[in-house]
């Protein structure tokens, strides 16, 4: 351990070593005087009889360093002495990887709280959600049941309903609320605690509408409640029905759908109260939304998957009319039906990031490499001088790590940051849409790991040039380098970098033109002009027989608003909005065995009032709409789209007047055909609809449709008035159709503002590698400028000598990034509507861009070489 005093003594050891080698320098310059030398020869005959006195010096230091602390130590002086000689190269190095690795982090972060944790809760890597049927995840409770009880799988299966827009009544200002309707062992399965009070269990239902109990989320608590803890046991009504409080769920518990924060949890057997369907059907596939368990200990999904088909063969076999079998999936719970969409889309982003760390990494490593050449007399002499190879290498790789971990930290801090702020993010104030994203110990981690891969790859670069530097020729050649037409490791990384950011500048304009087209789009119904009024009469405590008069008299009364051009209703609903799409097993007129793998379209269903479809601007095709005769006492008609037509019928003037049947055998004829739409989502493929007579159906939930030109908010308070003066204790939401899309099209908006941001950075990418590579060419080729200037070359030759080769260099990198821009932005498709990356103004845009790009990033580099005076030049060298 006599190293450890060593450590505070060093400066004086050195020192000490330097007087030693002093004193004997001297003392032999003395005896050799004193054999008959003169001063000069003994002095020269000393330093040649000791040798070269720094290496000795430095040799010594070696052998008394400790060898690990004290080395970096030095080093890391060393490259901070040289880092602060090059501000400017410090700053932007810190900064485009904290840029690089602070985009990366927030991905990941992304990543994290999507897909690969999606939800908050304890050992969610054994938890399954159950997919099976046409429709990925719902199905009718009595087969949940049966799934339940009839598995060798799952430690427990829950299942829970999503219940929208019920009316919240504490006694004052009722509103609408959106909650979790949840089997009694929801909480049990998640194995979630409660914050406050307790939670419901398997043991508080008795049967239908026997556990009147609602658990609240902890952000409606402190939003609504303002954190109030005696709100346990307080009574409140849900849609005109008493219910009690007996708890509030954890803070970081938001449910079980990725992006939906509900308001409360309420037990399922009380759902009929909110107007849902009995629970006792089984032939339908909107009992529950999704059933979700924990694997037992050992048990693989390959076998889950194989126990619940045997579970659903049984089903088929016992309910043949009901239940066809279908292939068997699970699910990580949380994504539901668009975790595909999810994933592609996250894993696309992670993907384009990464790309944005090598451009960043290629940018700094071409920097580095001119950096090394700038320094190579400086790295010769002290070659010369008897440093070794390894410990210059070492020296900038120091200084590469210590870019790095700067770099890195700032990007973790600004992706922490950008996280926080993502997590409490309302996007659309009316709807419970949540990001589910939660920077945590993994996010330092990663960062971490960024920043030292980072250093590394760039540090790595001038490798080359140090292990064959001749500093003999060097010092000889003096600093300037060669700048000819051979291929440099520069060349190489600028043109890999460019293609990098060429492809991030295509995957950007392809998602922004998706954007536009979708925003232009035709939907099948225009939302323009557009206002709707959601109204739940069975919040207002009407039974369903009344509905339909009542929905009638709020038609006709929307209908004298002054300027109102049209009103309909829809039940449920409008298309696209909120993505809710009902869609029912049709069959041919012929048809007898109406089971469901005879069906001969299963399109989306809609009930709707005489009227919708010129509120909705809908276009009818043939035949007529809906009338106010066509009531239950009326013959069943519909009016489909061109698509169910054309599969039913063979055309769509052969439809009107034909008919066929539902999975009930009721007999539909249908009156009309309209033009088709979008009715799940932007980017699914044509899909057959139907129409039906909302009097034939009623539903006491359902949307006013009213266009009008007035202005929107005038609109709104005209039509709350006229439901007013109808009933004045009946809760109605007024909003534009446009503004209820919102949902629709947030994904491609996120998708587009995410890929729009990492073209920014690519650009800025860019230009930073452009303006490094063209500066370095003019500052190495001045001389030669100012001498092809004073020869009479014109400004035209100087600027072709100068940047002639950066601009080779970013056309071979843009052609090869559009290239592959044009492959990786086929994963938008998923998201973005109408991404086409073969469209002609991308291909155009990505030209341009780039050309712009190329001409910023080398105007100042241009100015310079222009401003080149031969005369200055010629007397400096």
């Amino acid at each position: 351990m006599n190293w450890i005093p060593q450590i505070f003594r060093r400066r004086k050891i050195y020192n000490d070593l330097s007087e030693e080698i002093r004193l004997h320098m001297e003392e032999r310059t003395e005896q050799l005087m004193l054999e008959g030398m003169s001063p000069k020869e003994a002095k020269q005959a000393a330093h040649l009889a000791f040798g070269n006195r720094t290496v000795v010096e430095e040799r010594s230091r070696e052998v008394w360093q400790w060898p690990t602390l004290e080395s970096i130590v030095a080093d890391v002086r060393f490259a901070l002495r040289q880092l602060r000689k090059s501000p400017g190269f410090t700053i932007a190095a810190v900064l485009t990887l904290a840029l690089a690795i602070g985009a990366n982090a927030v991905v990941f972060g992304i990543m994290d709280g999507l897909v690969l944790r999606p939800l908050n809760v304890l050992q969610v890597e054994s938890l399954y959600g159950t997919h099976y049927g046409d429709n990925p995840t719902w199905q009718s409770y009595p087969n949940y049941i049966d799934l339940r009880n009839r598995n060798h799988s799952f430690e427990d299966l829950s299942a829970f309903n999503m219940v929208l827009g019920v009316g919240f009544d504490t006694g004052k200002d009722p509103i609408a609320a959106n909650g979790f309707a949840a089997t009694g062992n929801y909480f049990d399965v998640l194995r979630i605690q409660p914050y406050l009070g307790r939670l419901f269990h398997a043991s508080d239902e008795h049967g239908p509408n026997s556990a009147p109990y609602i658990v609240l989320t902890y952000a409606y608590w402190h939003d609504r409640f303002h954190d109030d803890p005696g709100v346990v046991g307080r009574s409140v009504q849900l849609d005109k029905h008493p219910f009690t409080i007996i708890g509030v769920a954890p803070p970081k518990f938001q449910g079980t759908i990725m992006f939906i924060a509900p308001d409360f949890f309420m037990p399922l057997v009380n759902e009929e109260q909110m107007g849902a369907p009995s629970l006792n059907t089984r032939a339908t596939e909107h009992g529950v939304f999704e059933a979700m368990g924990h694997l037992k200990p050992r048990v693989t999904p390959a076998q889950a998957v194989a126990d619940v088909d045997v579970v659903n063969a049984y089903l088929e076999k016992t309910y043949p009319r009901d239940i066809v079998h279908h292939d068997t999936a699970l699910s990580r719970e949380g994504l539901t039906s668009f975790g595909p969409a999810v994933r592609a889309f996250v894993t696309g982003l992670m993907l384009l990031s990464g790309l944005i760390l090598l451009a960043a990494c290629a940018n700094l490593g071409s920097l580095f490499a001119a950096r090394a050449a700038d320094r190579s007399r400086e790295i010769a002499l002290r070659l010369a001088l008897g440093s070794t190879r390894k410990r210059i290498l070492r020296g900038l790789f120091t200084e590469a790590l210590l870019i790095s971990l700067a770099g890195g930290a700032a990007g973790l801090l600004g992706s922490f940051l950008l996280l926080r702020r993502m997590s409490i993010w309302q996007p659309i104030p009316a709807v419970p849409l949540h990001i589910p994203v939660h920077p945590d110990a993994m996010l330092y981690v990663v960062a971490l790991g960024l920043a030292l891969l980072s250093g590394f790859l760039f540090g790595i670069v001038p490798i080359r040039q140090i292990l064959r530097a001749n500093p003999y020729e060097i010092i000889k050649a003096g600093s300037s380098a060669r700048t000819g037409r051979r291929l440099t490791i520069r060349d190489v990384l600028l043109v890999a970098q460019i293609a990098i950011c060429a492809v991030l500048v295509t995957s950007s304009l392809v998602a922004v033109r998706g954007l536009v087209r979708s925003l232009h789009s035709k939907f099948g119904f225009d939302p323009r002009d557009t206002m709707t009024a959601g109204v739940d009469l069975a919040a207002a405590g009407y039974s369903l027989d009344k509905v339909p008069a009542m929905q009638k008299r709020m038609i006709e009364a929307m209908g004298t608003i002054p300027k109102v051009e049209a009103v309909g209703l829809v039940n449920g609903y409008p298309p696209l909005v909120y993505t809710a799409g009902n869609r029912v097993d049709v069959y041919k007129e012929e048809t007898t065995d109406l089971r469901p793998p005879n069906a001969a379209a299963m399109p989306f269903r809609y009930e709707v009032s005489p009227g919708y479809f010129e509120a909705a601007s809908t276009n009818l095709l043939v035949g007529r709409s809906f009338s106010w005769q066509d009531d239950k006492n009326a013959p069943a008609v519909a009016v489909v789209n061109r698509d169910f037509a054309n599969r039913m019928f063979g055309s769509v003037t052969a439809a009107v007047g034909r008919t066929y049947r539902l999975q009930d055998g009721a007999r539909v004829q249908v009156v009309g055909v309209v033009e088709d739409g979008k009715y799940m989502s932007l980017t699914e493929d044509q899909q057959p609809a139907m129409f039906l007579p909302f009097m034939q159906s009623p539903s006491s939930a359902a949307y006013l449709l009213v266009r009008s030109k007035r202005d929107p908010q005038q609109l709104a308070t005209a039509m709350r008035l006229k439901v007013r003066e109808l009933d004045s204790g009946l809760p109605v939401s007024t909003q534009t159709l446009s503004q209820m899309l919102e949902v629709v099209l947030f994904p491609a908006r996120v998708a587009t503002m995410a890929l729009g941001v990492l073209g920014m950075m690519g650009a800025m990418l860019s230009i930073t590698g452009i303006f490094g590579m063209a500066a370095y060419s003019v500052s190495k080729r001045l001389r030669e400028l100012g001498i092809r200037m004073a020869l009479g070359a014109a400004r035209k030759e100087v600027l072709h000598v100068a940047l002639g080769r950066p601009f080779k260099l970013l056309a071979i990198g843009s052609a090869a990034g559009l290239a592959l821009g044009l492959l990786a932005t086929r994963v938008l498709a998923f998201i973005v509507y109408q991404a086409t990356p073969r469209d002609p103004f991308v291909l155009a845009g990505v030209v341009v861009a780039m050309a712009l790009l190329g001409l910023v990033a080398t105007w100042i580099p241009a100015q310079r070489a222009l401003s080149v005076n031969p005369l200055i030049l010629l007397r400096e060298d």
